[in-house]
C-alpha cells in the first residue's frame, strides 16, 4: 500500500495540556468565522496576489492613487513615487526620487524631530491635475512641499517631475508623517482637511490652488475642535452644478456633550464649491460651513445604546444613476471597556435632510443644547448660491451678496440641532474583542441571481482583508454577517492603510507601510469542485455553471446556475449533484507513529471552519468503520483527534469527514501504527550496553555502519526514508530522557556533564510549547 505521508507523534506525556489550552472543542460556535482563510503563500502560489515592494528594498508606502483611464496606479512613499502599468503583468514600474529640499532634513533634526521616520520626504498627495499631470505634495521633512508630475497621454507610460513647478505645500499637505487629513480635488481647485501648523494645532479646512479665492475655517472651537479627518468626497445635491458640495467626514470632541471631558463625537461637515466667503463678515473664510453628528449604535436594554464614535474609515458607493449615493462608514468604540467595531449605511438622502433640519443652539453656559426654535434668516446659512436661492427681488450671484445677519448666523450656528442615523437605524456589521484592529473599507455593489448584493472588503492591522457581505432580513432585524474570506495579503502582521477598489479590473489594491498588493476580488475555483462547495460559498461573485465554480454572469448564455447567497443551502440547489464526496480510495494516505501509552496527534483542518467534523477509525479488514467515541483520553480539537495516552487497539486507518449543510466530504486519512512500550525498552536498554556517547549527539546516517545499533533499531521500525526528519525529533525528546536515566550515576567525562546540561536545558525549553511532527513526502 502506497503511503504519501509520515509523522512520527510525540513521545512524550505533557504536551496534551498545552494543545487543550490552545484549541477549544471543534462544537465550539462557529458564527461569524471566515469560511475559508487563504495565507500569503496561498495567495502568491495560486496568483491571487502580486505584490509591490519598491526598488530600494523599502517602500515606506503612504498614498494611492489609482488612474483606471490610464491604467496606471501611481504610489507615494519615502522619498519616492512609483508609477505602475496595470495592462501587464510586471506592471513595469517607473520610480521618481523626490528627497526633502537642501537643509530641511537637517532643520526638521534640530528642531526635535526623529531623523529616521519623520525628517524625510513623505509623499501623501496624488491627485489628477489635468489630462497629462499630477499633483503630488510631501511633507519634505515638516517642510511641506507640491509639484506636478508628468504622467503623459493615455496609452503613454511617461514619469518625470518638473522641478521648476515645486512650491510651499502648506494648507495642501500635513507636516507629520502620519497624522490623519483629508483631500479631494474639484475643478482645479484642492480641499483639504488637516493641521496647518509645525505643532500641529491649527485645524483647519483649505481651499487652494484654483482660480477660486483661497478660503479656510476659522480659529473657532464651534467650528473644529481638535478633529481627525477621514475622508473627503464632492457629492452633488442635484443636477444643478452651482449646489454641488464637498463632504469632509471627520471626529472631533464634542461641544454639545454634557461630559466635561467633552466626549469623541463623529461627524459629516459640508461646504459649498462656490462659497466665496464673506464681504464684510467671514472674509476669506467659509461662509456655508456645517456639520452634523453621525450616529452608530446598537440598540440595548432599557434604551441604553453601545455607541461607536471613533470613525476610522469611509467609502463612498455611488450608484448608477449618480444620484443619492450610499456612504459606508467603518467606526470603532472609544470604551475601556471592551474594544469593537461597526460598519453602517447612510443613504445621502437622510444627511441632506438633517442638513436641512433646524440647527443647535445654546443661549448660554448654563443652558442645555436644543434646536433653534428662533427665525432663521434668509438665505438660509449653508446654502448655495444659486437658482434655487434667487428671487425675484433678491438676486444672490455670491455669497459676498449674502447679508451679515446670515454670515452671523452661520458663524454662531455650525452644527445641526438631529444627528444622522444609519440605515435601519443599526449597523450592518459588528465585530467586538477582535485579535486585531479593522482599519480600512471598500465596497463593491454585486448583481447576483437573486438580486444585489455589496460585498466588503475590510482591512485590518494585521496585515490581512477581510471579505464579508450583510444580509438584511428586515427593516428592524439586525444583519446577518457572513465572512466569505480572510486573505492574508501581506506576510507581516502590518496595518493596511489604504486602499482602492477597481470594479473595471476586478482588483483591490492595498497599502501598507511595507508594500502594495493587487488582489483578486475573487477566485471561485478556489471553493472547491463540487456544485455543493460552490453554493455553500455564499460568494456573490460566483455560482455554480454545471461544470465548474466559476464567475457569476447576470448576462451569461448559460442558464445552468446554482447561487444561494441568502441560505447557502446546498440541498435545495445541488439536489441532481453528488451531495458526499466520500471516496476513501482516493484520498491521500498519511501515516502516523506513536508510542505506547504516550500521546499522539492526528492532524485535520476542514477546507471550512464552519464545518462540523467527524472521525472514523478502521482497526482491521474484518472489522467496520466505527465512529471515533471521544473521551477524556480521545480528544476532538480544532486541529485533529488528540491521543492523551495511546493504547495498542488504537492502531488502524482513521478518516476525518467535514459536514456542512449537508454536504459530506472526506479530508485526511491517516494510518495510526502504535510502537509497542517493550520494542523501545530493548533499544534503550541495548544502546546503554554499546554505546559511549549520549543519545542525544545523533551520528551522521552515512555512518551507521557498525555504530548506533539503537539508531538502526529505531529505522527499522519507521523506515529509513525519513530519516533526516527524524533526527531532530530524536534529539528533541530523547537527550533529556537519556538524562533522566543517568540521574545519580557519575559522570563518564566531562564531556558527559556539559552534554547533560545541554540535554536538560534543551528539554526544558520544548516542554513550554508543542512538538512538531516530523513530515516527508
Amino acid at each position: 500500500m502506497p503511503r504519501g505521508y509520515i509523522s512520527f507523534a510525540g513521545l512524550t506525556p505533557w504536551w496534551w495540556l498545552i494543545m487543550g489550552s490552545l484549541f477549544a472543542s471543534c462544537e465550539a460556535t462557529k458564527g461569524s468565522v471566515p469560511r475559508l482563510r487563504l495565507s500569503y503563500k496561498d495567495l502568491l502560489a495560486t496568483n491571487r496576489s502580486v505584490l509591490f515592494f519598491g526598488h530600494r528594498g523599502i517602500l515606506d508606502f503612504r498614498s494611492l492613487y489609482l488612474d483606471e483611464y490610464r491604467d496606471r496606479l501611481f504610489i507615494g512613499g519615502k522619498d519616492t513615487l512609483y508609477s505602475l502599468r496595470l495592462d501587464q503583468t510586471n506592471m513595469d514600474a517607473k520610480e521618481i526620487y523626490w528627497p526633502s529640499l537642501p537643509g530641511q532634513k537637517e532643520e526638521c533634526f534640530r528642531k526635535g524631530k526623529d531623523p529616521v521616520t519623520e525628517c524625510a520626504n513623505y509623499i501623501r498627495v496624488l491627485h489628477p491635475l489635468n489630462r497629462t499631470h499630477l499633483l503630488a505634495c510631501g511633507t519634505g521633512a515638516f517642510h511641506p512641499i507640491c509639484a506636478f508630475i508628468y504622467v503623459g497621454h493615455r496609452g503613454e507610460h511617461v514619469f518625470s517631475l518638473d522641478p521648476t513647478t515645486i512650491e510651499n505645500g502648506r494648507g495642501r499637505c500635513p507636516h507629520e508623517p502620519n497624522r490623519a487629513f483629508a483631500s479631494t480635488f474639484v475643478g482645479g481647485d484642492l480641499y483639504t482637511g488637516l493641521t496647518a501648523d509645525f505643532l500641529g494645532r491649527d485645524s483647519v479646512i483649505f481651499r487652494t490652488m484654483g482660480h477660486r479665492s483661497s478660503l479656510r475655517t476659522e480659529m473657532d472651537q464651534r467650528l473644529l475642535n481638535a478633529p481627525k479627518f477621514v475622508a473627503a468626497y464632492l457629492i452633488p445635491d442635484n443636477d444643478d452644478w452651482e449646489n454641488d458640495k464637498v463632504y469632509f467626514f471627520f471626529t472631533e470632541k464634542a461641544v454639545e456633550s454634557d461630559s466635561k471631558g467633552h466626549a469623541i463625537f463623529s461627524r459629516v461637515g459640508r461646504i459649498c464649491v462656490n462659497d466665496a466667503g464673506g464681504q464684510r463678515v467671514l472674509v476669506n473664510k467659509w461662509s456655508t460651513f456645517n456639520k452634523a453628528r453621525l450616529v452608530c449604535s446598537v440598540p440595548g436594554p432599557d434604551g441604553i445604546d453601545t455607541y461607536f464614535d471613533q470613525l476610522e474609515d469611509v467609502f463612498l458607493l455611488r450608484t448608477k444613476d449618480g444620484k443619492n449615493p450610499e456612504v459606508y462608514a467603518l467606526f470603532s468604540t472609544i470604551s475601556n471597556v471592551f474594544q469593537g467595531f461597526a460598519v453602517c449605511v447612510y443613504r445621502m438622502a437622510d444627511i441632506w435632510e438633517i442638513f436641512n433640519g433646524p440647527f443647535a443652539h445654546k443661549d448660554g453656559p448654563d443652558h442645555q443644547w436644543a434646536a433653534y426654535e428662533g427665525k432663521v434668516p434668509y438665505p438660509r446659512p449653508g446654502v448655495c448660491p444659486s437658482k434655487t436661492t434667487n428671487q425675484p427681488s433678491r438676486q444672490y450671484s455670491s455669497t459676498k451678496d449674502y447679508p451679515d445677519e446670515v454670515l452671523h448666523f452661520a458663524r454662531a450656528h455650525p452644527l445641526m440641532s438631529k444627528p444622522v442615523y444609519p440605515l435601519h437605524r443599526q449597523p450592518v456589521l459588528v465585530k467586538t474583542n477582535l485579535q486585531h484592529r479593522l482599519r480600512q473599507i471598500v465596497v463593491d455593489r454585486v448583481e447576483a441571481e437573486d438580486g444585489q448584493y455589496d460585498v466588503m472588503f475590510i482591512g485590518t492591522d494585521a496585515g490581512s482583508v477581510l471579505k464579508v457581505i450583510a444580509l438584511q432580513r428586515g427593516n428592524f432585524a439586525a444583519a446577518e454577517e457572513v465572512i466569505l474570506e480572510e486573505l492574508q495579503v501581506f506576510k507581516a502582521a502590518v496595518p493596511i492603510t489604504e486602499m482602492e477598489i477597481s470594479v473595471k479590473r476586478q482588483m483591490l489594491y492595498v497599502g501598507s507601510r511595507v508594500g502594495v498588493a493587487q488582489v483578486k476580488l475573487h477566485q471561485c475555483e478556489t471553493y472547491g469542485t463540487a456544485c455543493a462547495e460552490c453554493c455553500l460559498a455564499r460568494d456573490p461573485y460566483c455560482a455554480w455553471d454545471g461544470l465548474s465554480c466559476t464567475r457569476y454572469q447576470a448576462s451569461g448564455k448559460r442558464r445552468f446556475r446554482r447561487q444561494d447567497i441568502r441560505n447557502g443551502n446546498p440541498v435545495h440547489q445541488c439536489l441532481d449533484q453528488n451531495l458526499t464526496v466520500d471516496d476513501f480510495d482516493k484520498t491521500a494516505e498519511k501515516v502516523v507513529y506513536g508510542t505506547e501509552h504516550n500521546s499522539t496527534f492526528l492532524e485535520c483542518i476542514p477546507k471550512s471552519p464552519q464545518a462540523t467534523v467527524q472521525w472514523f477509525v478502521h482497526r482491521s479488514p474484518e472489522e467496520f468503520r466505527d465512529e471515533v467515541k471521544t473521551d477524556e483520553r480521545i480528544m476532538k480539537t480544532e486541529q485533529g483527534l488528540l491521543f492523551r495516552k495511546l493504547f495498542r487497539q488504537d492502531a488502524g486507518m482513521y478518516y476525518c469527514k467535514t459536514q456542512e449543510h449537508g454536504f459530506t466530504q472526506t479530508v485526511t486519512k491517516i494510518m495510526l501504527e502504535v510502537i509497542e512500550s517493550e520494542q523501545l525498552e530493548q533499544v534503550f536498554q541495548r544502546e546503554e550496553e554499546e554505546s559511549p556517547r549520549p543519545p542525544c549527539l545523533v551520528p551522521d546516517p552515512r555512518q551507521l555502519h557498525g555504530q548506533k545499533v539503537w539508531f538502526k533499531d529505531i529505522m527499522h521500525l519507521i523506515g529509513y526514508s525519513n530519516l533526516q526528519r527524524v533526527e531532530e525529533y530524536c534529539e528533541r525528546v530523547w537527550c533529556g530522557a537519556r538524562q533522566l536515566r543517568h540521574k545519580g550515576r557519575p559522570p563518564k567525562s566531562k564531556n558527559m556533564v556539559d552534554s547533560g546540561r545541554k540535554g536538560r536545558g534543551k528539554q526544558q525549553s520544548e516542554r513550554n510549547r508543542v512538538p512538531r511532527q516530523a513530515v516527508a513526502t
